[in-house]
């Protein structure tokens, strides 16, 4: 029976088919289209998010007003020039030498210039035992990293002259290079070492060599020709260089969790007797669909970010959504056309021990086909009691997710961002306790018809003045004119410093009380505050914003296209539901670890009393897509199952046991892959590597192996139920293979069952 001529339906069996017919075809169709993607990217370029495109609200105003004068803010060093012990002041005579000889040696390298002495600028601390001295790197602010060392090591030069005082330079340049040379290659390293840990895991689950290069290379050519798409698109949405490396993260998950679908069901209809043909057919026919469905509802996923209004999350948005989309159809195209054309030869390079065929067979030497032995124990319990099961299960996660409700958001500070594992970190922290806001102070962008008329400079004065009596800043209040554009940079160091709550409070007596005041009272006069904290406060604001419709457009999207697929409203609701608790403790383990500090040092991070800002929606977007994976893929074989006649239970465990080797393959290579970016230097990677791995375990663990039996057990023939006023929706439902036609389903009780 198994091998009788049965028409199936569906673009994904049609597809299959096409391709296996086609196989040469097939494959030349796909090479020339990720050679082209490629060509054509490359020969377009690629456009780059502008940094006034990046924020909204009033950093995006000055950001376009620096744009449009045409001015180039070079990148601004600082030099702090301290006494260790304070028996030495800036009014001494060794202090004195020290700040001349900083002066004279940077000024010496020829790469600087506006080189400000602290007894001309006043920058001298209140206690007297601290001094900056202040200047700009000629040439692009993009590229000062490269040109500062000079610079650096002629003030370290300076420093060995003087060894009772601290003398430690900072600012935009030399953080840059610091950090370039600290942790510029973390990211490659994650990078190149996420494909040979995939490739290991999947020699691991397939057993044979050949048949684990398949996802590998299917997801490498599918994030290839994404970037050259990336490169057209640009034109269209600028990209920024984390659009590229969460697509690669995306890619890779995706491309091998949807080949791993397709490869395990050809695999497992051969091994029950199927010929090669069949086998292909069946697999595009069920598990193609199932990654069509899973591919579809990821991108709708994606699209969620293309709603926040901020440029980054867009392009963020609009790269994953393209590498989803080119992996599932190589997926449901290419892939079948190659396994046509290798047919046996997919089990070259066996490893012995490893290889399915080695692994649980019946007495007659064919693999019993029962699936995970683990998951069967696990199913028996679960089946048994499912109401205890679902009140322990769900019981748990709530509380895992409980800590989410105190959730805090923030742009991490340097000191959050990287500990003390830097000298450079060491000196920002120094600088912010001698000068609060010193190194990160607020900018006033100030845009007037005539910059030197008597009412703006006035106004200038008199802001200057209010932003040190209303509290919001101890000063020095800077102001920087620029005639031929007719603008003004005014630099306020915001009482609070690195604290970013206290700095936000000063910040907002500047917006709210002392611009409105004084600047604001000058017609024709823009006058937006920017700045890291500003920046932070503006980016919060347009996130906190985005959140309720980028939540409700993928919750909705994600709930249609579950009925639609499944036909049942049950299965719609308790998709969302479990996706929802998914990630609800996702976040309860971010808040714990990373804001409170449980138990940080296990995963080698500290607690840094908050969650960086982008990750919550970053996190519920790329979750709430990948965990669809696992849902569509397990319950469309519990669907399957109850079609061909077996009861509830035995559906459910069939269903789960049976996908148990394929959803744990993909989970362990997806934990593994987001576990690296764990181990990154940054605190704000290590929290999305953190908190995507334990997503994805609790998600293909708890809610997959417990929740997801036990509710359906629970439901019974309910898990299919569809009101008769649904009954007109198009019907995408599963495509059966031969053997699911051959028994009437019926239910419990002996009835046809209608699914």
């Amino acid at each position: 029976m198994g091998n009788t001529d049965t028409r199936v339906r569906g673009i994904a069996a049609r597809a299959g088919g096409w391709s296996a017919r086609h196989r040469w075809a097939a494959v030349g169709i796909w090479v020339l289209f990720v050679v082209l993607a490629m060509g054509i990217g490359s020969a377009a370029g690629t456009v780059k998010v502008k940094e006034s495109d990046q924020l909204g609200g009033e950093t995006h105003t000055a950001a376009r007003i620096i744009e449009d004068a045409g001015i180039d803010e070079p990148a601004s060093e600082t030099v702090l020039i301290q006494a260790k012990d304070g028996s030495i002041k800036a009014p001494d005579a060794e202090f004195k030498d020290a700040v001349a000889a900083v002066v004279e040696a940077v000024e010496g390298t020829g790469k600087v210039t506006d080189v400000t002495s602290p007894y001309d600028a006043n920058t001298i601390s209140k206690d007297g035992r601290s001094a900056l001295v202040q200047f700009d790197m000629r040439g692009d602010s993009d590229t000062a990293g490269e040109r500062v060392e000079p610079v650096l090591k002629a003030v370290e030069g300076v420093q060995k002259d003087h060894s009772s005082l601290r003398i430690e330079e900072i600012g935009g340049a030399s953080m840059m290079k610091t950090f370039d040379d600290a942790f510029g290659d973390d990211f490659q390293k994650a990078e190149y070492s996420a494909v040979p840990v995939a490739l290991g895991i999947l020699l691991i689950a397939f057993g044979a060599l050949v048949a684990a290069l398949l996802p590998v290379a299917l997801a490498i050519t599918a994030i290839m020709a994404t970037m050259g798409l990336m490169g057209i698109a640009s034109h269209f949405q600028p990209m920024d260089d984390t659009a590229s490396s969460v697509m690669l993260l995306v890619g890779l998950a995706v491309g091998v969790d949807y080949c791993l679908f397709y490869l395990r069901r050809e695999r497992e209809e051969r091994a029950a007797g199927r010929d090669a043909q069949t086998a292909l057919r069946i697999a595009a026919a069920t598990s193609g669909r199932a990654v069509i469905v899973s591919g579809v509802t990821v991108c709708v996923a994606m699209a969620g970010m293309l709603f926040t209004g901020l440029t980054t999350f867009e392009a963020m948005g609009l790269a994953s959504l393209m590498v989803v989309a080119v992996a599932m159809v190589g997926s449901v195209t290419v892939l079948p056309a190659l396994l046509s054309l290798l047919g046996e030869r997919v089990e070259k390079g066996r490893i012995p021990f490893l290889h399915p065929d080695k692994r649980r067979k019946n007495g007659n030497g064919r693999a019993t086909g029962e699936g995970s032995r683990f998951w069967s124990a696990v199913l028996k319990v679960v089946l048994a009691k499912p109401a205890v099961s679902l009140v322990v299960a769900a019981g748990a996660l709530l509380a895992i997710a409980a800590p989410a409700l105190g959730m805090k958001t923030q742009q991490l500070t340097l000191d959050q961002e990287f500990g003390d594992s830097l000298p450079i970190v060491q000196t920002y922290n120094r600088l912010n306790e001698a000068f609060p806001g010193g190194s990160e102070p607020a900018e006033v962008v100030v845009k007037a018809k005539d910059i030197n008329a008597p009412e703006v400079k006035s106004a200038l004065a008199d802001f200057r003045e209010q932003a040190i009596s209303s509290g919001a800043s101890r000063g020095p209040v800077e102001i920087k004119l620029h005639d031929a554009q007719n603008l003004a940079y005014v630099y306020v160091p915001l009482v609070g410093g690195s604290d970013l709550d206290k700095a936000g409070a000063s910040l907002d007596k500047l917006r709210d009380e002392v611009r409105p005041a004084t600047l604001g009272k000058v017609d024709g006069v823009e006058a937006p505050i920017t700045g890291q904290v500003a920046g932070s406060k503006d980016f919060n604001d347009q996130l906190a914003g985005a959140v309720a419709p980028v939540f409700a457009f993928v919750v909705v999207f994600a709930f249609l296209l579950m009925l639609l697929s499944f036909r049942s409203l049950t299965v719609a609701i308790t998709s969302i539901v479990l996706n929802l608790l998914s990630v609800g403790a996702a976040y309860g383990i971010l808040v714990a670890v990373f804001q409170h500090g449980w138990g940080a040092s296990l995963v080698g991070a500290e607690g840094v009393g908050a969650i960086v800002t982008w990750l919550p929606l970053f996190l519920f977007v790329i979750l709430f897509g990948l965990s669809m994976d696992y849902h569509v893929f397990v319950v469309s074989r519990i669907r399957e199952a109850r079609m061909r006649g077996r009861t509830t239970n035995e559906a459910i465990k069939h269903g789960v046991v049976t996908t148990a080797g394929v959803v744990t393959s993909a989970a362990v290579i997806m934990v593994a892959v987001f576990a690296i970016f764990g181990t990154l230097s940054m605190q704000s990677m290590k929290q999305m590597g953190v908190g995507l791995a334990a997503a994805v375990l609790i998600d293909a663990t708890v809610i997959r192996g417990v929740l997801l039996p036990a509710v359906m057990a629970l439901l019974g023939e309910r898990n299919w139920y569809l009101p008769k006023w649904l009954h007109r929706l198009p019907d995408f439902t599963h495509d059966e293979s031969p053997e699911a036609v051959a028994l009437p389903a019926r239910d419990d009780e002996g009835e046809p069952l209608r699914v």
